[in-house]
């Protein structure tokens, strides 16, 4: 996941992303409390953890996380982790990481960060945060992922169709548009005029 931070808050936007990292429940997933459960299996939690150190190799800083919490639990935890120092073309950036890493990259302009957002093989979702409702709308429009969320993040309902871009998504999910891909289509034209046959060959609207 990345975050693209506008050069004029990056620097406040960092401080608060890395603070609510700080400020994440970790435990039990039954937990109602709980924010952030273990990953699936040991080998993930290897990918992972291989992941912050190929970053860290490519020139991006651990801000915050990167290790395993003090949790009185058996399961593969990892602290939220937030890199800086990354570029767009890192594979961190670039690769589906599937555990709690994101990385914050500041931009200058509305064109520049469009561009980045979109050089990536995958389009599942994207989130916009902004005050103005143009560029909420340009951006919306411009954004290649299936679900954009606008000033908010993970709002989701059955009645909503989610399609993944690109290499992202499984299909169609949720709404009527749903059952598309579950219906096999067949038209079957039937002729009850009594007449002679019309030429075959002849196409007729």
């Amino acid at each position: 996941s990345r975050v693209f931070a506008h050069r004029s808050v990056y620097d406040e936007l960092l401080e608060k992303v890395s603070r609510r990292a700080s400020t994440i429940k970790i435990g039990n997933p039954l937990d109602d409390d709980t924010e952030l459960g273990p990953l699936a299996f040991e080998d993930q939690l290897n990918k992972v953890k291989s992941y912050i150190e190929l970053g860290k190799s490519e020139g991006a800083t651990v801000h915050y996380g990167g290790e395993r919490p003090a949790v009185d639990l058996p399961g593969y935890f990892l602290q939220p982790t937030v890199l800086t120092d990354a570029t767009n073309d890192m594979r961190v950036c670039r690769e589906e990481i599937f555990g709690p890493v994101t990385a914050v990259i500041p931009f200058e302009t509305e064109e520049e960060v469009l561009r980045q957002a979109n050089d990536t093989e995958y389009g599942l979702a994207a989130g916009v945060w902004t005050s103005n409702l143009q560029r909420a709308m340009r951006m919306s429009r411009g954004l290649e992922a299936g679900t954009v969320w606008i000033n908010t993040y993970r709002a989701m309902s059955p009645m909503s169709p989610r399609q993944g871009f690109k290499k992202s998504g499984v299909g169609i999910e949720h709404g009527i548009e749903s059952m598309n891909e579950y219906t096999r289509l067949k038209s079957v034209w039937i002729n009850t005029d009594e007449g002679p046959v019309a030429d075959p060959f002849v196409m007729r609207g």
